[in-house]
Parts: structure tokens; C-alpha cells; sequence
């Protein structure tokens, strides 16, 4: 068995704590290409689901309508078609999940197989640290031997690992659209960032979509636990424009890891130009979706995104 590799991300507003810097083993070399952004445009990737939860297919532009800090936006293009992502499977690894792993990591590979063939996915194994056990690969036989390192030992530091994990899909993915997959049945309890830090660093750095399963129907929580659990990994997906997932039991895990696969292969993808006064900062989106004879329509993307420039400058790398 190959050794476990010790990730960390380097935050924007300092480095990581000096206790998993101390970790650190494998420097990640830098992505030959270059990201080139306009931003003047935000795209956003969104879920569309009508009031039985069920996937909403077959809409185009005339059907959704984007606000922005309060203003309305105008669509530029809407793009429904199974492209391929990014995916790293962020996997609990605590002491708690020893009696559980089989069946995750048996679900977690049916997640892939469900995929598109052309998906690169990482896997990260977490528990107080987290160790990136294996990197970008469409390879199965890869991917399965990742799931296959345990520790089940120490706490779970859920919110640093997220970060980390963002930093990582910031650096060095491949693919346009990037997904996180966490699978976690407690609460954090050994992360130096806060639930309000992490969603705020994934989001300034217009990070991945966020999809959560929590495993909380185990004895192993208090009611109380429980309850913060669900609302950190809410938030977590809310905010980033995924679902936040709790199968009521281990034997629920494989159809809700198929139900995820599906939703990441059905997002419609829009853009728009931001009509707002030039602004640095946080900008809050709102989506919204009507189609007749669908009834009520929900859509899951994210809350909004941080400004770091006039959305009408352009970058340092923007071609000519």
C-alpha cells in the first residue's frame, strides 16, 4: 500500500496552521495552463428540481430570471448538456466511521461509475489531517485502492479539509465545472477554521460546488451533535450551490450517491454580465425559475460570490 500523502492549502489571508504545515511531504507542482477570466461574466451552475425533489430537464433562457445584489441580470447563455467535472471525494475517516467505510467506499466508486466517463476525481481521506490518497484520475482501479487507506482514528476536521480540498481544484483541476463530494457522519470537532471561514474562503475563491452526505442516523451522536452536523454541511452545500444529503440509513448511501451523480450531470449552466456599479467585495445572486404547467421550481446555486476587481476589468491574463 502506497503511503499517504499530506495535503494543505495556502489560505488567503495566511498560512495554514503550523501544525499542518508540519505535515506537509509532497509539494504539488504548479498547472501548466492558465486560467484566463473576464470578469465582467459569472457563470453559475444550477440544479433545477420541481416539489417532488425530482430533476427538471428540457428549460432554456426564457424560463430563469437572475438577481444580483437586487438588481435583475441579463442572460447571456444557458447551456444544458453532460460535461465533464472535477470531483473530489472528500471521505470521514474518523474513529466513528470504522463500522461504515465498506459500504461508503463501495457507494463512492458506484458514484464514479455513474459519472461521465470523461470525469477526473481526486480522493481525500480526513480525519484531524487530511491526506490526499489519491490524485486526479479517471482510472477505477485508482480510485478504489484511494477509498482503501484507512486510519479510522482522531477527530474530524471537516472545515479545514473543504479548504484545503477548494485550494487543491483551484490549482491544479482540469475540467471547467468542479464538484466536492463530502461523506461525514458527525460533526466537526478538530478544524482550526470556522463553518463561517470555510464557506467564506470556498467562495472567494469562486471555489467547487459543494454536495454532502450525512451519515447521521448512528448512535454515535447526540441529538445536539446531530443538529449542528446537518446545519454545518446545509450551509456548506447551500452556499456553494449544491444539496446537502441524509439517507436514513447505511443501506440508503448507494441511492443517494447514484441521486448525486445524477444531479451533477443534469446542472444547466448559465452566464450573464454583471450590470452592478463597478464593486470590490461580496455580491449576493439569486436564481430564480418558472415554467408553465411544472409547478412550483426550485433552484440550487450558489448565494454569491466575492469581487476581488472591477467586474468590467479585465484580468492580467485575458488575451488581447
Amino acid at each position: 500500500m502506497k503511503a499517504h500523502t499530506a495535503i494543505f492549502a495556502i489560505l488567503l489571508f495566511g498560512a495554514l496552521p503550523a501544525f499542518m504545515q508540519s505535515r506537509l511531504s509532497k509539494q504539488e507542482p504548479s498547472s501548466p495552463y492558465t486560467l484566463e477570466l473576464n470578469a465582467e461574466e459569472v457563470v453559475l451552475n444550477c440544479t433545477v428540481l420541481d416539489n417532488k425533489g425530482q430533476l427538471v430537464n428540457g428549460l432554456d433562457k426564457s424560463n430563469f430570471k437572475v438577481v444580483e445584489d437586487k438588481i435583475p441580470q441579463a442572460i447571456i447563455s444557458l447551456q444544458h448538456q453532460d460535461t465533464p467535472v472535477s470531483i473530489g471525494l472528500l471521505v470521514d475517516n474518523s474513529g466513528s466511521m470504522r463500522t461504515k467505510r465498506a459500504s461508503i467506499a463501495s457507494a463512492a466508486l458506484d458514484l464514479i461509475k455513474a459519472s461521465n466517463p470523461g470525469d477526473e476525481t481526486f480522493v481525500i481521506n480526513f480525519s484531524d489531517q487530511a491526506y490526499l490518497d489519491q490524485d486526479f484520475t479517471s482510472d477505477l482501479g485508482k480510485l478504489q485502492d484511494g477509498l482503501a487507506h484507512l486510519s479510522l482514528s482522531g477527530g474530524t476536521a471537516l472545515y479545514d479539509t473543504v479548504v484545503t480540498a477548494s485550494d487543491k481544484m483551484e490549482r491544479t483541476a482540469k475540467r471547467p465545472r468542479k464538484v466536492l463530494i463530502i461523506i461525514t457522519d458527525g460533526e466537526d470537532n478538530a478544524s482550526q477554521l470556522t463553518l463561517d471561514n470555510a464557506v467564506r474562503r470556498v467562495q472567494d475563491m469562486q471555489g467547487p460546488i459543494i454536495y454532502s452526505i450525512g451519515l447521521l442516523f448512528s448512535g454515535n451522536n447526540s441529538g445536539g451533535d446531530r443538529r449542528r452536523a446537518r446545519r454545518a454541511l446545509q450551509t456548506l452545500s447551500s452556499e456553494t450551490g449544491g444539496i446537502a444529503f441524509f439517507p436514513t440509513s447505511l443501506q440508503d448511501v448507494d441511492a443517494v450517491a447514484g441521486e448525486v451523480a445524477r444531479d451533477i450531470r443534469n446542472q444547466y449552466i448559465l452566464a450573464y454580465h454583471s450590470a452592478r456599479t463597478p464593486t470590490v467585495g461580496y455580491h449576493s445572486v439569486e436564481v430564480q425559475v418558472r415554467a408553465s404547467g411544472r409547478g412550483k421550481l426550485t433552484v440550487h446555486t450558489r448565494t454569491g460570490y466575492y469581487s476581488k476587481q472591477s467586474p468590467f476589468a479585465r484580468s492580467k491574463t485575458d488575451k488581447k
